[in-house]
């Protein structure tokens, strides 16, 4: 029998991953802070042996990377607790560019790959639920999405393809030693999510173009933090130019179909009245 920890268990793609595997018939333990069945804080070694007893493989991910930290040392810890628990197989959720070693995950990355276990990187780019479950649901709601990202375009990838590419590199011996580059199969502006969100929720929804000062000082009026407010700008701004805007194969490699389109994206969230 399979045992399978999952990181983040309770968030956008670690709930996904570990209801997949509980419908396979797998024994699933997830993990985190608070809310998980076991807790796990990366900053506090002493919870990370009994969270990782009895496991096969382990769901990873780094959750500082989103306010810009980088925290080698703790994911270093976390692995090497892994290694003497007898885990055989690791799959860290990363990000486009980690293999720079200025990247805030690049340590993270390095910590995994080179843990001598059994190991796959997931990368995804920009999540379509961005729109649907937390950063810019607020905005698409209140009907003005102010963003500093120009007319670039963006391959957004459905978290459901990123849950059904991690769960396989869970159970699968085939995906040992593979990066995969995750991303929608077309880019698209905000402008053109706008609309395609207004209409399958029946609300309008426009599109402004910000600067990205603008948009750091509309994030700490609604209280985030100055620096994760910076980072998302920064992020953000990057689509601008439109250097985002390459499409990955990695969801054909590892599942053998074609990702997911933010059109049907868009139907399956409103239909859960994310939107109302």
């Amino acid at each position: 029998m399979e045992n399978f920890l999952i990181l983040g268990g309770t968030g956008k793609t670690g709930r996904r991953i570990a209801s997949r595997l509980t419908a396979a018939g797998h024994q699933v333990r997830t993990a985190s802070r608070t809310g998980g069945d076991v807790r796990l804080d990366l900053d506090d070694p002493a919870t990370h042996t009994p969270a990782l007893a009895g496991i096969t493989a382990a769901y990873l991910i780094e959750p500082g990377s989103v306010s810009g930290d980088n925290n080698p040392p703790r994911m270093a810890a976390l692995v090497d607790a892994a290694v003497a628990a007898g885990v055989r197989r690791l799959v860290l959720l990363s990000a486009p560019g980690a293999d720079s070693e200025h990247h805030p995950l690049h340590a993270t990355e390095q910590a995994v790959r080179g843990s001598g276990l059994e190991w796959t990187v997931v990368r995804p780019g920009w999540f379509s639920q961005n729109f649907s479950e937390d950063f810019w649901l607020p905005a698409v709601r209140s009907g003005t999405l102010a963003l500093p990202a120009g007319e670039g375009k963006i391959p957004f990838i459905d978290a459901e393809d990123i849950a059904d590419v991690a769960a396989a590199a869970l159970t699968e011996d085939r995906h040992a030693g593979q990066v995969y580059e995750l991303t929608g199969p077309r880019a698209l502006g905000f402008g053109e999510a706008a609309e395609l969100i207004a209409a399958a929720s029946g609300r309008p929804l426009q599109y402004l173009a910000v600067t990205p000062e603008a948009f750091v000082e509309q994030q700490l009026a609604h209280g985030v933090p100055r620096t994760t407010a910076e980072r998302m700008a920064g992020l953000v701004a990057r689509g601008a130019d439109g250097s985002v805007e390459g499409l990955s194969d990695g969801v054909e490699k590892a599942l053998g179909r074609s990702p997911r389109r933010f059109e049907d994206f868009v139907v399956a969230a409103a239909a859960t009245g994310c939107w109302s």
